[in-house]
């Protein structure tokens, strides 16, 4: 009996490392935890019509996501950390001619507005989802989320968390390019 008690520490470690070694192949080999899967994939943008965030401006409907362009839906909040880091690749995006649809997620509309005047409007449409109802039906974890809309209105891509420099390069960017031919 004291002997089956000192090998119940070494089989929960070995089973531990089995595990750990597991999940370090599947990293390596792409699957990482902000690549969480998304059954939206390949299916329409739900069916929504969002108030624009700024009165007398457009809001964003989904059956604006099917006019024959390519595009992206970034849902961000004025009090998201991580939205503020990825604010200036939405810039740049958008100083590169990239058709961006932005849905504030669960905010004040003052504290949404007061972002983009003092960093800047990245948006050809920014609309309020204070409800969180759009966000649901897409899927957003949480913000921010970018989505890839084809031309037929279709989720293409998600990605969760910020837009990095690579996550441009390594996916949204070449996606785009072959999306928009």
């Amino acid at each position: 009996m004291r002997r089956l008690m000192f090998l119940i520490p070494l089989v929960l470690f070995l089973g531990l490392a089995g595990w750990f070694g597991v999940r370090l192949k599947q990293i390596d080999q792409g699957d990482t935890p902000d690549r969480l899967p998304s059954v939206m994939i390949d299916k329409p943008v739900p069916a929504f019509d969002l108030p624009p965030l700024v009165e007398g401006q457009p809001g964003v409907a989904s059956k604006e996501l099917a006019d024959g362009k390519v595009r992206l839906v970034n849902f961000w909040a004025s009090w998201c950390a991580p939205c503020r880091a990825e604010h200036p690749i939405l810039m740049r995006l958008a100083g590169q001619g990239v058709d961006i649809r932005g849905i504030d997620y669960k905010d004040k509309a003052a504290d949404g507005q007061a972002i983009l005047a003092r960093d800047g409007n990245p948006y050809a449409a920014v609309a309020r989802d204070e409800s969180g109802r759009t966000a649901i039906d897409f899927g957003v974890y949480g913000v921010p989320e970018t989505y890839v809309i084809d031309r037929q209105g279709r989720i293409r891509y998600r990605q969760v968390g910020p837009i990095t420099p690579q996550d441009l390069q390594n996916r949204i960017l070449p996606l785009i390019n072959e999306l928009s031919k």
